[in-house]
């Protein structure tokens, strides 16, 4: 019974995520996953799955995806943290420079002035 609830829940997980997959693909926008997130969702499918054959319960399956998340969430948080000062230091190293552009100038109009002395 454990293993065809095992099954069912793999799978509807399954059918869940690949539909999330294409209604994404469908949008216009993308937004990038971070790496924070990536982390926590390999940590926690790797975790879970150790934990499982580790404690040969859902019980085990279930502490091993939560420390896994966390594991991975520490990591993948590492790995930002990581690229966003490579960032900030290519920027502070290649400076950009403004941009030269060419205003003409409106036009003027003179006008002239008369001083009267008076003796």
């Amino acid at each position: 019974m454990k293993k065809y609830m095992m099954s069912v829940t793999l799978f509807l997980t399954f059918v869940i995520a690949g539909s999330n997959v294409a209604d994404a693909q469908t949008t216009t926008t993308h937004r990038k996953m971070s790496g924070r997130a990536k982390g926590a969702i390999i940590g926690g499918a790797g975790g879970a799955v150790a934990g499982g054959l580790i404690g040969h319960n859902v019980g085990g399956a279930l502490i091993g995806a939560g420390l896994g998340a966390g594991a991975g969430y520490v990591i993948g948080d590492a790995k930002d943290r990581s690229a966003l000062r490579k960032r900030q230091a290519y920027r502070r190293a290649h400076p950009r420079k403004p941009k030269v552009v060419y205003v003409k100038p409106k036009s003027t109009t003179t006008t002239t002035v008369t001083k009267s002395y008076k003796y």
